[in-house]
C-alpha cells in the first residue's frame, strides 16, 4: 500500500468506544494527527501482523496524551494486533473502488437478493483492503459480517455510488467465531482489566513469570447476580485471545453410569493440555462443585466429580498452560477446597452496574438502532437503578418492539418482503423506552420488586417540615453525591416515622419512593416471621442483601413494631433473634452503603431501644395531627377532581374538622361522594347523559362529617 507521507508513528492499541464499533474508525491524539499531517476523516494505514486501513478521528479529552490508538475488535483482527500491542500508523491514499466482491462470514447469513442492493449504501465510504473483515449494520441494529474477497483496483479503496458490489455464494464461509468482543462489554472496566491481567499475560508473555520465578495464576472465579455479564466476559476473552477455548456447562458433566462423569472431565482437561495455551470455561460451576459435606447419601456422583475437579486443577500432574474460568451466581455453595489459591487464584465479583456502567451498556445495545432525537440515554441510565446488562438489553428490545407495534398496521402481511424504504422511517423514540420500562423489571430485586406508586409530594397535604427532611436525607445524597463526599458526611441510614393511625406515614413513604426514582423494597413486618428456626433471620438478611445489590435503594418496613418489639417483653425467642439480626444489618461490621431504611409505626413505645439510637434510626419524626391549614390542603387534594357545588366551602370544612387526621378527611370526602351518588340515583333513572347535572354539595359533606364523628371512638 503506497502512503502519501513518510512519517510513521508507533502507537499502543487500546479499546474503542462502543459507538465506534463497526465504522472502520480509529481515534488518536490530535498531536499525533498533526505529526502525521492527518486531518479529521483522513485515511491512515495501520500495520500489525498485516496492514489495514482506517478513517482517523480525534480522541476525546480523557483519552489524550497516551500515544495510543483506539480501534475495535474488527480492525484489530484486520491489523493482526491485540489490545496492548504496538502498531505502526501512517497517512495513506484512498481511491474509489470500481468493484468490490464480498464473501459472507456466517453460514447463517440471511442476506436476501433484495437486500444486496442496499449493501453498497450501508458500506459506502468505509476504507477497505482485500482480506479485511467488514460489518454491515442494517436498519434496526441487525448486522452481518463479510470478508473483502476482491477489490478493483487493488490497495485501499472506498465504496462509492458507482461501485459495483457483489456477494459471493455460500461456498466460501470462513471459520465462524463467537462475535463477543471487549467493546461489547460495558460498565465492567475494572473487572475486565483484572481478568485480562490474569488470563492474557500468562498466555502471551509466559517468560515474564519465568523470570520472576513464580507460577502464573491459573484460575479465576466470576460471581455476581444473573445477567451481569459473567458468561459474556468469558466469551469475549476467548474471542480476543488466540488460545483454544473449551466450554463446560455444569449439569452436562453428570452421567448416569459409574465413572463416566469423572472421565468426561479428565478428557476435557487432557484435550486442553494438548492444545495449550487453552482456556476452560465452566459455566454454572455450582452444579458440579457444591460443598461435599452437604451432599446427601444418594448424590455420590456429585462428590466424586468435585474430587476429580480438585485433582485436575491442582493435583500431582501439572496443568500446563491451561487457565480455568468458573462462573456462578451463588459462590457460597462451592466447596471451600476449590476456592483456595492454586485452584481459583482470584475471585472477581461482577456487581450490578452504576449509572456510568448502565450508560455504556445502553450505548452498546442501541448501537445501530435508529434512535429518535428525543432519546436521552443519560436519563435512562439514571432511572434504571438495579438493572443489569441483560435487563438493559431486554429494555432496548422491548422499546424496539413497541415501535414495531405502531407501524404494523401499515405493513401488508401478504407481502413476503418489507422494503427498506419503510424500515428507513422507523425510529425508536423516548416514548417507546418509557413503555418498555413498564415491561422490564430489574433482575437484582425481582423477588422483592415493588411497583413504585404514582404519588407525588403534591398528594401529601401539610407535613412540609417532614417532606423537607426526607428530601435532604434521601434525595439529596443521590442528587449531590460529590457534595457529600466533599463534606465527608454519610447520609442517615434510617428514618422512623411515628404518629397516630391515618396521619400519612405510609403515604409519605410512597411519595419518597416515587420522587427519588430509586429502587423501592416494601416489607410488611409480620411477613418475615416464620415458625421455622432461622427462617425469620434469613428473611431479614435476604432483604438487606437484595437492597445492597440493587443500591441505591429504599427499604420500607411498615408496622415495624411487629418485627422489632422490646427484647425480653415476651416469651418468643424468634423476635429476639430477628431484632439482633436487624441491628447488625443496620449498623454492624459490614457497612450499609447506598441503602436507606424507612420505617413506620404507631407504637414507638414497644420498639426495642437499641434500634432507636443514632447510627441506626438517625431521624425520628412524629407526624402530628394536621392543623387547620394542613386540613385545608388535604381537603383540596381529595376534592381535586370532584364536581363540587358552589356552596362547598373548604375553609369552613377545615375549621369544623378539628382533631381529624388525613385518613379521616379522605374517608369523609369519599362518604360525601357516595351520599351525592345515592341522592342522584334515587331522584330518578341514573342516565349517564344526565351526569353533567351531578354535583357534590355542602349538605353531603355535612352529613358525611356527622357520620364520621359517629363512628369515631
Amino acid at each position: 500500500m503506497a502512503s502519501t507521507d513518510t512519517t510513521v508513528l508507533t502507537l499502543k492499541v487500546t479499546k474503542a468506544l462502543p459507538k465506534d464499533v463497526g465504522r472502520c474508525m480509529a481515534r488518536i491524539d490530535p498531536k499525533d494527527m498533526a505529526g502525521m499531517a492527518l486531518q479529521t476523516g483522513d485515511i491512515a494505514q495501520v500495520v500489525g501482523k498485516r496492514a489495514t486501513a482506517v478513517r482517523i478521528m480525534p480522541a476525546y479529552l480523557e483519552s489524550r496524551g497516551r500515544s495510543s490508538i483506539q480501534i475495535d475488535a474488527i480492525i484489530r483482527e484486520n491489523a493482526g494486533a491485540a489490545l496492548g500491542d504496538q502498531v505502526q500508523v501512517q497517512k495513506a491514499a484512498l481511491r474509489d473502488a470500481e468493484s468490490v466482491s464480498l464473501a459472507p462470514m456466517s453460514s447463517r447469513s440471511s442476506l436476501a437478493g433484495k437486500d444486496a442492493r442496499y449493501l453498497g449504501q450501508v458500506l459506502e465510504g468505509l476504507p477497505l483492503v482485500q482480506g479485511d473483515r467488514v460489518r454491515a449494520t442494517f436498519f434496526g441494529g441487525r448486522y452481518q459480517e463479510f470478508t473483502v474477497a476482491e477489490t478493483s483496483p487493488e490497495g485501499i479503496v472506498a465504496i462509492g455510488p458507482s461501485t459495483i458490489v457483489s456477494v459471493k455464494g455460500n461456498s466460501h464461509f470462513h471459520k465462524e467465531k463467537d462475535g463477543a468482543t471487549y467493546e461489547d462489554i460495558g460498565g465492567l472496566g475494572k473487572e475486565l482489566q483484572k481478568i485480562r491481567e490474569m488470563i492474557e499475560l500468562p498466555l502471551r508473555y509466559p517468560e515474564l513469570f519465568e523470570r520472576l520465578g513464580i507460577d502464573p495464576p491459573r484460575g479465576v472465579l466470576l460471581h455476581g447476580p444473573p445477567g451481569c455479564g459473567k458468561t459474556l466476559i468469558a466469551r469475549a476473552v476467548a474471542n480476543e485471545t488466540e488460545a483454544a477455548f473449551f466450554q463446560i456447562s455444569g449439569p452436562e458433566v453428570i452421567h448416569k453410569f459409574y465413572g463416566e462423569s469423572e472421565a468426561h472431565l479428565r478428557a476435557i482437561f487432557d484435550k486442553s493440555r494438548e492444545k495449550a495455551p487453552a482456556i476452560i470455561f465452566i459455566d454454572e460451576i455450582d452444579a458440579i462443585a457444591s460443598k461435599r459435606e452437604e451432599v446427601r447419601g444418594d448424590q455420590q456422583v456429585e462428590r466424586r466429580v468435585v474430587a476429580q475437579l480438585l485433582a485436575l486443577m491442582d493435583g500431582l500432574q501439572s496443568r500446563g498452560q491451561v487457565i480455568v474460568i468458573g462462573a456462578t451466581n451463588i459462590p457460597n455453595v462451592l466447596d471451600p477446597a476449590l476456592r483456595r489459591p492454586g485452584r481459583f487464584d482470584r475471585e472477581i465479583a461482577i456487581s450490578v452496574p452504576d449509572r456510568n456502567g448502565r450508560l455504556e451498556m445502553l450505548q452498546i445495545h442501541t448501537r445501530g438502532m435508529p434512535l429518535a432525537p428525543d432519546v436521552d440515554l443519560e436519563h435512562l441510565a439514571e432511572i434504571t437503578h438495579g438493572f443489569v446488562g441483560a435487563d438493559l438489553e431486554a429494555l432496548c428490545r422491548e422499546a424496539a418492539m413497541a415501535t414495531l407495534r405502531k407501524v404494523m398496521p401499515r405493513i401488508q402481511l401478504d407481502v413476503d418482503h418489507v422494503p427498506y424504504e419503510v424500515l428507513a422511517e422507523l425510529q425508536v423514540a423516548m416514548e417507546a423506552f418509557s413503555e418498555a420500562m413498564k415491561e422490564v423489571e430489574p433482575s437484582a430485586i425481582r423477588e422483592v420488586f415493588t411497583e413504585i406508586p404514582d404519588v407525588s409530594w403534591e398528594d401529601v397535604g401539610g407535613l412540609d417540615e417532614v417532606k423537607r427532611v426526607l428530601m435532604e436525607a434521601i434525595i439529596w445524597p443521590l442528587s449531590y453525591p460529590d457534595l457529600f463526599r466533599r463534606a465527608r458526611t454519610a447520609p442517615p441510614k434510617g428514618i422512623l416515622l411515628t404518629g397516630r393511625p391515618g396521619t400519612g406515614k405510609t403515604l409519605l413513604a410512597k411519595a419518597v419512593a416515587a420522587q427519588s426514582g430509586v429502587n423501592f423494597i416494601s416489607v410488611k413486618g409480620p411477613a418475615l416471621l416464620s415458625r421455622w428456626v432461622g427462617e425469620s433471620e434469613k428473611g431479614v438478611r435476604e432483604v438487606f442483601r437484595k437492597a445492597r445489590q440493587a443500591s441505591p435503594c429504599i427499604v420500607f418496613f411498615d408496622e415495624i413494631d411487629a418485627l422489632t418489639p422490646t427484647r425480653g417483653s415476651g416469651d418468643s425467642h424468634v423476635t429476639e433473634r430477628v431484632i439482633s439480626q436487624f441491628l447488625t444489618e443496620l449498623d454492624g461490621i459490614e457497612e450499609l452503603k447506598g441503602v436507606t431504611v424507612l420505617a413506620a409505626t404507631n407504637r414507638p413505645d414497644i420498639i426495642d431501644p437499641a434500634l432507636l439510637r443514632a447510627g441506626r434510626f438517625d431521624i425520628q419524626f412524629e407526624l402530628p395531627c394536621p392543623d387547620q391549614a394542613a386540613r385545608r390542603a388535604i381537603f383540596a387534594i381529595h376534592t381535586r377532581d370532584k364536581p363540587l357545588a358552589e356552596d362547598v366551602d373548604l375553609d369552613g370544612l377545615a375549621a369544623s374538622t378539628e382533631g381529624m387526621v388525613g385518613a379521616d378527611i379522605e374517608g369523609m370526602c369519599r362518604r360525601a361522594s357516595m351520599l351525592a351518588i345515592r341522592q342522584f340515583v334515587n331522584a330518578g333513572p341514573a342516565d349517564t347523559a344526565d351526569a353533567g347535572e351531578f354535583y357534590v354539595a355542602a349538605c353531603h359533606f355535612e352529613q358525611a362529617l356527622q357520620d364520621v364523628r359517629a363512628t369515631q371512638p
